[in-house]
C-alpha cells in the first residue's frame, strides 16, 4: 500500500516533468570523489530542471544527491519502504516521500514515475535496483534510458558481470545496448 505525502504525477503524465531515478548507496564509500559526484549530479539535473526519484534516505549517496538538488532549487521525491524509515533515516526535506509496504513496491513506484535511470556508485542494493531496471528493458518492459555514471571505476561490477553472463553464453551480446556506461557525472548530464 502506497502512502504518498502528495499526489505526484507518475512518468507516463503528459503533464509530469522530466524525472530522473536516481540508484546510489545508503553509504558514502571511500574517498571524496563518490560524494562530490553525488553531489555534482544532484546539482546537475535540479538546474536541467529535472525532477529526481530516489531511495528516500538522508544518509549517504542518497542524500548527498537530495541535498545538492534541492539547495540547486531542485523537486526530490523519496520513496522508501517503511521498515526503512529508521534505517535509512528517511530524508526530512524531501519535496515529497512517498512510504511503500516493500522493498518490490519501492522499485515499481520508481519506475513508474522515471523517464530515465541512472545508476551511481553503490552497493548490493544500487546493484539490485540497476539489474533488475536493465532485466525489466530486455523483456520489453520498458525502453527507457539506463546509464551506468562510472566513478572511479564503480560501474564495472555491474559492466562485469554482464560481460561475464555473455562470454559464458547466458546472455546475448545485444544486451550491450540496453544500458550506457557514462564516464562521470559530466557525461551523464550531457547525455
Amino acid at each position: 500500500m502506497l502512502l504518498p505525502t502528495g499526489p505526484v504525477p507518475p512518468a507516463d503524465d503528459p503533464a509530469a516533468p522530466y524525472t530522473v531515478a536516481v540508484f546510489c548507496g545508503a553509504q558514502s564509500g571511500v574517498g571524496p570523489a563518490y560524494r562530490a559526484a553525488a553531489e555534482a549530479l544532484g546539482t546537475g539535473l535540479a538546474r536541467r530542471g529535472m525532477r529526481i526519484v530516489f531511495g528516500g534516505g538522508r544518509i549517504g549517496l542518497m542524500g548527498a544527491v537530495a541535498d545538492a538538488a534541492l539547495a540547486a532549487g531542485g523537486t526530490v521525491i523519496g520513496v522508501i519502504p517503511e521498515f526503512l524509515t529508521q534505517w535509512e533515516v528517511a530524508h526530512a526535506g524531501a519535496t515529497e516521500m512517498i512510504i511503500t509496504d516493500s522493498m518490490h513496491t519501492r522499485k515499481r513506484r520508481m519506475f513508474d514515475l522515471s523517464h530515465a535511470f541512472l545508476s551511481m556508485p553503490g552497493g548490493l542494493g544500487t546493484f539490485d535496483e540497476t539489474f533488475e531496471i536493465i532485466t525489466w528493458r530486455q523483456l520489453r518492459l520498458h525502453d527507457k534510458p539506463i546509464l551506468l555514471v562510472d566513478v572511479d571505476g564503480s560501474a564495472q561490477p555491474v559492466h562485469g558481470a554482464v560481460e561475464t553472463a555473455i562470454g559464458l553464453g547466458f546472455a546475448k551480446p545485444e544486451v550491450r545496448r540496453l544500458y550506457e556506461r557514462c564516464p562521470g557525472v559530466a557525461a551523464a548530464l550531457a547525455r
